[in-house]
């Protein structure tokens, strides 16, 4: 298996050199094209609210506010993507409607490289970040400090759907990877599952994953990042979301401790 395409959506921000840096490691060993998507605030977004209520010279001065930061942050962006070396990078603006577009161009990539702050739901891409892991369902890959694409990748297995697609749609990195662990939390998940059969699954593929059957019964989020600490993963496969997105959010959940946590670096898929 391989992957022909990588994405990164940028802000014009200051992470966007690290994504960059990050989504060129990932598209290396696969010889894959590099999509650089710069991804400005969207002008359509403002337009409802600029009603009967604005002045026309208030609502000239407001869009064109907009127009002058669009292209200021462009500009960084483009500067962050010269810093790359990688011969496949290429480099694209979005324009209005921009999340329609940022949909689209992720539906023909492979994978979807953000920075921690977006997955953290902060800056101008957790919006962004929101809508390509929940509603296009896209893989994700959350890049962090020392990220490190062929290096131990731990993946957390449950038997559930969610987890089901992520181990699934990550075979191509797993295939890349030095090390492949599978973390499994039977005590601490209401279904009843065979960690076992991944492993096989992975064996019929060429990947030969060693497998943890951790012991903690509580919450199973805590247990797996200290298990991947503890195997010293570059990066944690997991599914995303396997509870309804509402309840997720009011009450945290296994993916918003992962999303929170500083390392390691996580390849989620919901």
């Amino acid at each position: 298996m391989s992957w022909a395409r990588i994405l990164a959506p940028l802000s014009g921000g200051r992470g966007d050199a690290e994504t960059i840096a990050a989504a060129a490691q990932l598209a290396e060993p696969f010889g894959a094209e590099l999509a650089c998507v710069y991804t400005p605030a969207d002008i359509a977004d403002v337009m409802p609210w600029m009603g009967e209520g604005f002045l026309g010279g208030v609502q000239t001065s407001a869009l064109e506010s907009l127009r002058e930061a669009a292209a200021a942050g462009e500009t960084r962006a483009r500067e962050a993507m010269s810093g790359c070396a990688y011969d496949k990078a290429r480099f694209i603006v979005l324009s209005t409607p921009v999340w329609a577009a940022l949909s689209a161009e992720s539906r023909l990539s492979d994978v979807v490289v953000f920075g921690s702050e977006a997955a953290r739901g902060r800056g101008p891409l957790a919006e962004a970040f929101q809508q390509m892991l929940a509603d296009e369902q896209r893989p994700v890959l959350v890049a962090r400090d020392g990220f490190q694409p062929r290096g131990t990748i731990a993946v957390a297995w449950d038997g559930g759907k969610e987890a089901s697609r992520a181990a699934r749609l990550a075979l191509p990195l797993l295939e890349k990877a030095r090390d492949v662990v599978i973390l499994a939390a039977p005590k601490a998940s209401a279904r009843s599952f065979d960690p076992a059969r991944l492993q096989a699954y992975y064996a019929a593929r060429g990947v030969n994953a060693r497998l943890e059957v951790l012991k903690e019964t509580g919450d199973a989020a805590p247990a797996l990042l200290a298990a991947a600490r503890g195997v010293s993963a570059e990066i944690l496969v997991a599914g995303a979301f396997g509870h309804p997105r509402l309840q997720e959010f009011i009450f945290g959940g296994t993916t918003r401790t992962l999303l929170n946590s500083d390392q390691p670096s996580l390849f989620l898929s919901h």
